[in-house]
């Protein structure tokens, strides 16, 4: 082995390493991931089909995005869809757009918030300002640089931003928010998209009403094991005719439906695929044997 295929081995071993041991939650974690990130891909896949969300601009504050619930007819028989009210933070913290910076800081400090939605006299939200913002103020004035007169435009923006002292010179606007009625799902995919981990939540004026986390997203999107199971047998309900139903029995362990019992091969076609059409399903383990 050459020098070149030496490091590039250890460099692959490195790659391939985890930087951290296994924990005995490690595997529990990574399944959470794994099927919060199939109801986002899903809910994407909605967007860019037939069902488009419905994007809307508020009156008040043009250019502020907001995403509302596709119809509920969207949801599978028997399911109901999580909408964002129903795990939305209330009241959310706030603060008003000529609060200064170091006032800035105190409150993100006291709230332990990482980012805070910015409201103007009248409540509606015009901004988001964030650690992020307050470190490249500290950071630009500490290392006394100034973009020359040919300097590039994003960096002559953000010395601009830098040198301001008040929530509406620091923040990022508009804000990305989204409507209490949307779905957890559309929300969830929001959020991924634009990389938050809270979205503020307005009103159809664009007042703010709350925040959701990215965590209560993850919490109300993924199921356990028993809800899972009682939506896989009310799909045995619908798809088996009576005389085969008290035939099937169905398991159900870290989101893989076990399926058993003695039933016709095109009611199993037909059950296998509804159940791996379930958002919350990782897997189908097919023990069902034909009559």
């Amino acid at each position: 082995m050459n020098a070149h295929e030496n490091f590039a081995s250890r460099a692959e071993a490195r790659r391939s390493t985890p930087r951290r041991p296994w924990t005995p939650g490690e595997t529990a974690r990574e399944d959470r991931l794994v099927r919060y990130l199939g109801a986002v891909a899903s809910a994407a896949a909605t967007h860019t089909g037939t069902q488009h969300p419905q994007v809307t601009e508020s009156p008040q504050m043009t250019g502020s995005p907001q995403v509302t619930a596709p119809a509920q007819g969207a949801a599978p028989p028997g399911a109901t869809l999580p909408l964002v009210r129903d795990v939305m933070d209330v009241p959310a913290a706030s603060l008003q757009e000529d609060l200064p910076y170091r006032d800035i800081a105190r409150l993100l400090a006291r709230e332990q918030l990482g980012a805070v939605p910015v409201v103007d006299a009248d409540d509606h939200v015009v901004g988001v300002v964030s650690e992020s913002d307050l470190l490249a103020k500290v950071a630009f004035e500490a290392s006394g640089h100034r973009p020359g007169r040919i300097g590039r435009l994003r960096e002559r923006r953000l010395y601009g931003k830098a040198r301001g002292e008040t929530a509406a010179d620091l923040m990022t606007s508009p804000a990305i928010t989204v409507l209490p009625g949307a779905t957890v799902a559309e929300a969830a995919w929001l959020a991924a998209l634009s990389r938050l981990k809270r979205l503020p939540v307005t009103d159809h004026d664009g007042r703010l009403v709350g925040v959701v986390r990215r965590d209560a997203l993850l919490q109300a999107l993924i199921r356990d094991d028993a809800a899972i199971r009682a939506e896989v047998e009310t799909r045995v309900q619908a798809v088996c005719p009576p005389g085969e139903r008290e035939a099937v029995e169905v398991a159900v362990h870290g989101g893989v439906v076990e399926l058993t019992g003695r039933v016709p091969t095109a009611t199993t076609d037909r059950l296998v695929a509804e159940v791996e059409g379930i958002p919350d399903v990782v897997g189908v383990k097919n023990l069902l044997t034909a009559e």
